[in-house]
């Protein structure tokens, strides 16, 4: 909705620029307060802004431009697949077989997709360029997570998403300025206070409150309804036709997300070793 309604450039600005400005009197004094806590790990949130809130965010909706939201939830969803090899290099973790079976799926379900039911499309013609974004935004939000868990930082949830979201208005300020219309227009300013309240603030506290009720394992599951409601919300809110190979293909893409998050009772064993370690 908003690529009809804003520039992109201006709306990844506007977005994380709200979003801070209501934070920042309840976060404010609470960083001023542990400013020498937070002070030797700015590097590593700097980072952390610009691979989750910078290029993750501006580069959907830039893609938003020139695909489907029905596209952009699916390729989406591959996040938690990403993580998890991203695990490897980055944690020391091992891959399952289970892992490698699933990210097969996916990867075949989405190319099922984005070739409109042709598996071999990439031997003739490319992927469009939104959809092509969406794979480099799903890469760096999964190197974000994978980043958030090795780079354990003293500090509280709220800290931390106010200290990224400050990094991420700075490196947002210079793209913003090369917008057509540096104010947003009428017609997006609904949008902007839903991505600033709804996603960049309510979606978060929401999400930290459910892991610690249900633990981040069963509160990981949930993120493979995230493209069932995106779907379902493009075919009435945008008028998006969903065709038989978003269907199949979306299929394919959740159950081989599923299949690689499943733990065989060995890893099961083996976290529980090193947790008593």
């Amino acid at each position: 909705m908003a690529a009809s309604a804003i520039e992109p450039s201006a709306m990844s600005f506007y977005r994380w620029a709200f979003a801070m400005l209501i934070l920042t009197p309840f976060c404010l004094p609470s960083v001023i307060k542990s400013r020498h806590v937070i002070r030797p790990y700015l590097s590593k949130l700097a980072f952390l802004a610009l691979l989750g809130m910078v290029l993750n965010q501006s580069l959907g909706y830039y893609a938003g431009l020139t695909t489907t939201a029905s596209n952009m939830s699916l390729i989406t969803s591959l996040v938690p697949l990403i993580s998890i090899f991203l695990s490897l290099p980055l944690l020391g973790k091992r891959i399952s077989a289970l892992s490698i079976v699933g990210a097969v799926i996916s990867l075949a379900g989405l190319t099922f997709m984005l070739g409109h039911g042709d598996m071999t499309f990439f031997l003739h013609q490319p992927i469009t360029e939104g959809d092509g974004l969406m794979v480099i935004a799903a890469l760096s939000y999964g190197a974000y997570c994978v980043l958030l868990k090795r780079w354990k930082m003293p500090i509280t949830n709220w800290q931390l998403i106010y200290m990224q979201g400050m990094f991420a208005v700075a490196m947002l300020t210079p793209l913003w300025l090369t917008s057509d219309s540096l104010l947003p227009t009428e017609s997006s300013i609904p949008l902007i206070m839903y991505a600033s309240i709804a996603a960049s603030i309510l979606a978060p506290w929401m999400w930290v409150k459910a892991i610690d009720v249900i633990g981040a394992e069963s509160s990981a599951m949930f993120m493979n309804l995230l493209p069932v409601v995106a779907v379902s919300l493009a075919a009435i809110l945008l008028g998006e036709k969903i065709e038989s190979y978003h269907l199949m293909g979306g299929i394919m893409v959740i159950s081989g997300v599923i299949l690689a998050q499943i733990k065989t009772k060995k890893a099961k064993q083996e976290a529980s070793v090193l947790v008593k370690a």
